[in-house]
């Protein structure tokens, strides 16, 4: 972080002004807590004051020169303390976006490296270790057992399971054979493969993540060019208002130092200080009674979009859910105990589903003759009886009414074979994240709906659980987006690499902070430190209030700028009292803000 000149700059101007200030609150010299100020001057003010020269040659007038042209204005009229404040405003705002800028772009970048760098072409005469950069659609490549697969393509040789959370979100690795479509990032199991290419480096489903996450990111910053407009204007009306109360009076025979100072008084109480600090305190209270709760919002900017979100959107794999299986039903067929079998089959395998079983029977007997076939399932020898473990399409010749039933309640069947007798079937499900239900009851309002790269009857029992009732299943990350862009002002929850396009395409953006992966992190808004699900109701509520409490600072800080400036145009606005209504408004407006930091405003 300290890496960034913008934030060692911003570190250096506070803490010149805080000793600025602490000299002067203990009666020290007055030159020593002047030199103190004006050196806080200097170092946050000069690169807005460089930038905003610049971009007068280009016939363009920044916010932030005029900001530091206040500054000096106050300065001017000794109100240094003023300007002190209003520069340390700025340039910590600054360094906060620049660190979110390089944070994001460091994990887009880190992104591209769950892609092997190399890979292992298949040729005539042979293999050849290759950049994974440099394969094309047509070339054949060898995918040996605990690889990550270099492109996207189809199985044309061998049987695995392939874990590819970071695409669709799937708790559990999802078996590939003959036909069957991989993607590049994803994690082989046991088994080994031969995969065709069918896209180039550059279009597998990971680049077009990066690309999304990019180019929605860029969008996001295109919405604030009307308030880039807004300050404008004002800032050139400022200006030329100032100058006119300078120089016109000049002209007609004015003394200089009276006008220069009705000058200076308008620009201070004309400055938008008491706007800065109606909208600030109010939205950094809100994230710091937040960030107590466990919620950590990267902005006051996210805050205010969260405060006017109308729908929210969740996923399901390591959000609504805690992204690991567990037995949910069992049902023998046999007069044999069917878990405590296929706990001992399963006993050394590393596959989740095994271990999922064997938790649910910690007590199993012990296995021998122990074999795996990847992708399909296991067979032990369990108290002399042969015990096989696996997927239905593998252990059955054609269905059976109680897989079907187990499969349309939307739990995964497994399979329980003993001594080639169906002994029963096992149903997984993913377990329910505490409190789920309740945080979709609480944003009903806000008609949730789950997004999710998971199959229909695992996404419907989950959204049945938690009471949503609009689910889109079988989702890829460019699916989801798409998704999102159809819900006005929607909130997304996610966790996973495939959650970000989404994440950053929405109007806010929620990661989960433990399970979250490190790129939803950093593209999202919104992370939840803690995991708890019941925080997003309770920072949306947060949101808005701040938000109101913000409406009524902005009336509040208006009306005293309005009836100042026009008392100082209209009139004969002594100093003092001038500078008084300033800061005045601005205890007002402060005050009112801090409210937001009391408990009460976060458990109401």
């Amino acid at each position: 972080m300290f890496s960034l000149p913008e934030v060692r700059w911003a570190v250096l101007s506070t803490s010149l002004f805080g000793f600025g200030l602490l000299t002067q609150v203990a009666g020290g010299p007055s030159w020593l807590w002047w030199s103190l100020y004006l050196c806080c001057y200097a170092a946050g003010g000069w690169e807005p004051a460089l930038s905003g020269l610049k971009a007068l040659r280009e016939k363009t007038l920044d916010v932030d020169l005029l900001m530091v042209l206040a500054a000096i204005g106050a300065a001017s009229i000794g109100q240094v303390f003023d300007g002190g404040l209003l520069i340390v405003i700025f340039a910590t705002s600054g360094a906060l976006e620049a660190v979110a800028t390089k944070r994001t772009e460091d994990s887009v970048r880190g992104l591209l490296d769950l892609a092997p760098q190399t890979a292992t072409r298949v040729t005539a005469d042979g293999e050849q270790v290759v950049d994974a950069a440099q394969l094309q659609a047509g070339d054949v490549i060898l995918v040996r057992p605990g690889e990550r697969i270099g492109g996207d393509g189809a199985v044309i040789d061998g049987a695995s399971d392939v874990d590819q959370a970071t695409i669709t979100g799937e708790p559990l690795p999802a078996p590939k054979h003959l036909g069957d479509e991989v993607f590049a990032g994803t994690l082989n199991g046991t088994g080994a493969l031969r995969v065709r290419i069918t896209r180039p480096a550059k279009d597998t489903v990971i680049a077009r993540i990066v690309a999304m996450v990019e180019q929605a990111s860029a969008t996001k910053a295109r919405t604030q060019l009307f308030i880039e407009k807004v300050e404008q204007r004002y800032s050139v009306g400022m200006v030329a208002v100032t100058l006119a109360l300078f120089l016109v009076p000049l002209a007609f025979g004015a003394a200089f130092e009276p006008t220069l100072l009705r000058a200076m008084t308008f620009m201070i109480v004309a400055s938008p200080c008491a706007v800065v600090l109606a909208t600030m305190p109010p939205l950094l209270s809100a994230i710091a009674n937040a960030g107590r709760h466990g919620v950590l919002v990267k902005s006051a900017v996210v805050l205010e979009r969260l405060g006017t979100a109308t729908r929210v959107a969740f996923d399901k794999t390591g959000t609504l859910t805690l992204g690991t299986p567990e037995v949910a039903v069992v049902k023998p067929l046999l007069e044999v105990d069917v878990l405590r079998l296929a706990a001992a089959a399963e006993s050394q395998s590393e596959h989740p589903v095994g271990r999922a079983i064997v938790a649910a029977c910690p007590d199993a007997a012990p296995a021998s003759e122990f074999t795996s076939v990847p992708g399909k399932g296991v067979s032990a020898v369990v108290d002399g009886r042969l015990v096989e473990v696996g997927s239905p399409a593998h252990l059955l010749d054609r269905a059976d009414p109680v897989v079907e039933s187990v499969e349309s309640s939307g739990y995964t069947a497994v399979v329980v074979k003993v001594d080639g007798v169906l002994a029963g079937v096992i149903g997984l499900t993913d377990q329910l994240r505490p409190g789920a239900a309740d945080a979709v009851q609480r944003l009903a309002e806000m008609q949730p709906v789950l997004l999710t790269g998971d199959n229909p009857r695992a996404a419907a029992k989950i959204a049945a659980d938690v009471g949503i009732t609009n689910v889109q299943a079988g989702l890829l990350p460019q699916d989801k987006v798409a998704a999102v862009q159809q819900m006005p002002r929607a909130v997304v929850v996610g966790d996973g690499v495939n959650d970000a396009p989404a994440l950053a395409t929405a109007h806010v953006g929620i990661a989960m902070g433990r399970t979250g992966s490190d790129l939803a992190l950093d593209t999202a808004d919104v992370v939840i430190t803690r995991d708890d699900l019941s925080t997003v109701p309770a920072v949306i509520a947060l949101a808005r209030r701040a938000r109101r409490v913000v409406i009524a600072n902005l009336v509040i800080a208006g009306t005293f700028i309005c009836v100042l400036a026009g008392w100082d145009l209209f009139g004969t606005l002594p100093l003092p009292l001038g500078v008084a209504g300033h800061e005045g408004s601005t205890i007002i407006v402060g005050l009112n803000g801090l409210r937001l930091l009391r408990r009460s405003a976060w458990d109401s």
